[in-house]
């Protein structure tokens, strides 16, 4: 069986498809952009049965017509529309996701821009980095490139504001966590609120066992300490998580409902002394609308990982000093992109053996 990938991975994170047999591998070359264009895919491409295809690699029905034995789109990522899915309905080819590999490092991602953006770190490295252009002074070898002082180069806390979150789903939970333990207060916006047992909910002692030395048995389980964090945060109405955030935080999966979801209006309301933080999808935010209103003050900052336009950046955005940028590196990191690969592997694997209610399958 030939499974073709779309991208280049670890090939360390397929090591069981290799010792089933399996190491028959083809990579349809990618194209820079990322997009498939026809007459590109490989001979050995053609009679794949499996595509590994991955978020940022469009598949389009057009691509699908050329493998006639497709049976299943194993994606790697937690998003799939990259993918014409309508294609597969009709094909009934199976669409599978890696969706609890990029939970931590995606909820860590935001947590990372949320502190950047608020205390100025990117700003101030940049500001420090310019002035090194400064000859040392009086023939010191050291260099003064900015100056200090107690009130200058100032920023804003984390501890004791509100996060915002839109999309309460795994990532929203751990970011939650995060904020709570960093002492904010979390209020969410969801279809409807997380439900969760109240026999399910933990005392606040029992959820702090998990960062002290208490018994291996003694230590409750991760879902103890979401429910914990659902107990903690509060729903809230869409107008009032706009006007309540000092840190709005988007973890919502991209659906054309959600489609520009903060745009001009939603940005008016928000207080002026707010952050937006997204790193779920580009297109959840009108850029034009946020640029206006970060050159005019409505909010005090941004921290994207994620753009409508993507790889395309607003311009605009390259230039305000109050905007952290990342290159869509939510699920980055090598344990990370390891972990998916396996992820991967278990909806392959659980496939050939007919164990589909194993698979990962959005469709």
């Amino acid at each position: 069986m030939t499974i073709a990938f779309t991208t280049e991975l670890p090939r360390e994170g397929f090591q069981r498809l290799v010792e089933r047999g399996l190491g028959d591998w083809s990579l349809v070359k990618p194209h820079p952009t990322s997009a498939y264009r026809g007459g590109e895919e490989m001979e050995e491409w053609q009679e794949a049965e499996i595509l590994v295809s991955t978020f940022d690699y469009r598949v389009p029905r057009e691509m699908m017509e050329t493998m006639p034995n497709l049976r299943l789109i194993a994606n790697f990522g937690a998003g799939y529309n990259n993918i014409d899915l309508s294609a597969c309905r009709e094909r009934g080819i199976i669409v599978t996701n890696t969706p609890q590999p990029v939970v931590e490092p995606t909820a860590e991602l935001a947590f990372a821009l949320m502190i950047d953006v608020a205390r100025r770190v990117s700003e101030f490295d940049r500001e420090i980095r310019k002035g090194l252009s400064n000859p040392p002074r009086n023939g010191d070898e050291l260099c003064y490139p900015i100056p200090f002082g107690v009130m200058r180069h100032l920023s804003h806390s984390l501890y004791g504001k509100t996060l915002g979150i839109i999309g309460m789903g795994r990532i929203g939970q751990s970011l939650a966590r995060r904020a709570i333990a960093s002492g904010m207060r979390v209020i969410y916006h969801n279809r409807k609120p997380v439900e969760v047992p109240r026999d399910k909910v933990p005392s606040t002692k029992d959820w702090r066992a998990e960062v002290i030395e208490v018994p291996r048995d003694k230590v409750p389980s991760t879902k103890d300490w979401l429910a914990e964090v659902i107990r903690q945060a509060e729903y809230v109405d869409f107008q009032t998580i706009l006007q309540d955030s000092d840190y709005l935080s988007l973890n919502l999966p991209y659906t054309p409902e959600v489609h520009h979801i903060i745009g001009k209006p939603e940005l008016g309301m928000m207080k002026r002394s707010a952050y937006l933080i997204n790193t779920a999808r580009g297109a959840h935010v009108d850029e034009k609308a946020l640029v206006e209103a970060l050159q005019n003050g409505i909010i005090a900052g941004a921290a994207l990982d994620v753009y409508e336009n993507e790889p395309a950046i607003h311009p605009e955005l390259l230039r305000l000093p109050n905007v952290v940028l990342s290159p869509h590196t939510g699920t980055g990191t090598w344990e990370g992109r390891i972990a998916m690969c396996e992820n991967v592997c278990d909806n392959i694997i659980a496939y050939l053996d007919g164990r589909t209610e194993e698979m990962d399958i959005v469709m």
